[in-house]
């Protein structure tokens, strides 16, 4: 097949004045690359796009491939994640990972929490804020306050733990003018936090493992903060989950996936209160898969897959569901 390749080069971000912080969900090119292998290795003819104005300018120039494999995160918007699918879906053409509608939802948390609660799935109570005016008196302390529409943890710091409403307050007000978006107020989990990895699409989706990350002493604070993340080789320790907690995790990881409809591949981050009772956090419905960095491709390591073979199940998802649809026209 010819596939090509949309994806947001982290270098070509900064080189544009983007600080590390705003370019900080981009891939490194060890990251472009690794998957460009993968895909090879298969025996595709891959054809490498990069982002969404590259694949602009080749879509107008009449540009088309069997299937794009698509990680492109975006830039601007609370719907950034879906440009690159909008575009491949107004050309007619086949894409890796999930639609503009599921990216869309699931970049904002709190869209996603009124979904997952509404259909009986295990979320915490929260509320959501777009000022201080807007903060509703919780029913008691300490509460975590994070931004809506964020990844890779931009905007958790130990500040985002709040023990009353002065720091509550603040922490609201700082996120809002930094990020420019609102904010989610909800319980602080003091139990084990995990993330899940879900291949396949629907029916077909399944758990490749269930991890326990546990932060270390040279973290910043109890829990996956930006630092913490950016910093994960010392900051995070990393294993697999087992027994009933484990396959518990995963039959809600997969009962989410499901619901929401995301394709191909998804990370789901749970976290437990102090009775062990499990919750969905957040959901990410585009994945990272930096070798060796990303949560995704640490968790497979794991659980016995290697970033090839990740990116290969990723991809004959994809190709399969294409396939059916096309069989459905």
């Amino acid at each position: 097949m010819r596939i090509g390749f949309t994806y947001d080069l982290k270098d070509d971000y900064l080189a544009e004045g983007l600080s590390e912080e705003a370019a900080a969900e981009f891939d490194s090119l060890i990251t472009v690359n690794s998957i460009a292998d993968a895909i090879r290795g298969i025996g595709h003819e891959l054809c490498r796009i990069g982002n969404h104005r590259a694949l602009m300018h080749a879509l107008l120039n009449g540009g088309r491939w069997d299937i794009v494999f698509n990680i492109c995160e975006g830039v601007h918007g609370s719907a950034r994640e879906s440009l690159v699918p909008a575009l491949l879906d107004a050309y007619d053409i086949p894409y890796i990972f999930s639609s503009p509608l599921v990216h869309a939802i699931t970049l904002n948390k709190g869209i996603t929490k009124h979904i997952l609660r509404d259909s009986g799935i295990s979320v915490t109570p929260f509320s959501v804020a777009a000022s201080a005016c807007e903060i509703a008196e919780p029913a008691e302390y300490p509460l975590f306050v994070k931004t809506a529409a964020e990844g890779t943890g931009k905007g958790i710091t130990p500040s985002s733990l709040v023990n009353n409403r002065a720091e509550l307050t603040a922490r609201v007000k700082e996120l809002i003018t930094h990020f420019q978006q609102p904010v989610i107020i909800e319980p602080y989990l003091g139990g084990r936090e995990v993330t899940v990895g879900i291949i396949g699409t629907g029916s077909d989706a399944f758990c490749i493992g269930v991890m326990d990350i546990e932060i270390t002493e040279k973290g910043d604070s109890p829990f996956h903060s930006y630092y913490n993340k950016i910093n994960c080789a010392s900051c995070a320790r990393y294993t697999l989950a087992q027994g009933e907690f484990a396959e518990e995790c995963a039959l809600l990881a997969l009962s989410a996936h499901r619901l929401l409809g995301i394709c191909d591949a998804s990370r789901i981050d749970i976290r437990c209160d102090n009775c062990g009772t499990p919750y969905i956090m957040e959901i990410n419905s585009l994945p990272g898969l930096m070798p060796q960095h990303s949560d995704l491709i640490i968790l497979g390591e794991l659980a016995g897959y290697s970033h090839r073979r990740i990116v290969e199940l990723i991809l004959e998802s994809g190709i399969r569901r294409s396939n059916a649809n096309s069989h459905m026209l």
